[in-house]
């Protein structure tokens, strides 16, 4: 179960957004992510040590030496929870649902925007796609479905060849499962 904390730092939108370019990008520089996140340093700066105080980013050392400069780096590659983690405490519970909105506000957006993009000339070549099931489960066969998912999610992630010289641009996975009526 992760700390509330973490849930809440990682699911404002514009740390969101800097833990996921960290993800993407690797190692980066304040500077960087302002200009790459169309926001200001400070504002940057500010959120970074949000984060890091959730234990989400660190400080990174600076890869030129120059000690002048910020750089910080992701210290995780994902966060797994449900809001029901959060059952035994009223006020944790509540943040966690208030997060777990922003969370599905902030997929469906993506899904939005790349609805929007798709005829775009640099995205021409991607096809997303849509997965969807109905099943029986009890809470531990949900549970274990998560687990899957998440362990495919990185074994798939972790066989990509950065480095083969191929173009490649950023994708979002994000999946969703939950009791439902026909």
């Amino acid at each position: 179960m992760e700390d509330i904390s973490v849930v809440t730092a990682v699911h404002h939108p514009l740390r969101r957004r800097i833990y996921d370019y960290l993800l993407l990008y690797g190692t980066s520089q304040v500077t960087a992510l302002s200009r790459a996140l169309d926001s200001q340093v400070g504002s940057i700066s500010h959120h970074l040590r949000m984060l890091e105080r959730a234990g989400v980013v660190e400080r990174a050392a600076d890869p030129t030496g120059d000690k002048r400069t910020s750089w910080w780096t992701a210290t995780r590659r994902g966060l797994t929870w449900s809001a029901d983690d959060y059952a035994d405490s009223p006020a944790d519970a509540l943040l966690a649902r208030e997060a777990q909105r922003q969370g599905i506000r902030l997929q469906f957006e993506r899904l939005q925007r790349w609805h929007r993009r798709r005829n775009d000339p640099a995205y021409a070549r991607y096809d997303g796609y849509s997965t969807d099931s109905s099943a029986w489960a009890t809470p531990e066969e949900l549970q274990d479905l998560s687990t899957r998912l998440l362990r495919t999610m990185r074994e798939w992630e972790s066989a990509i060849d950065l480095d083969d010289g191929q173009e490649r641009t950023p994708v979002f996975i994000f999946s969703h499962a939950f009791p439902t009526e026909p």
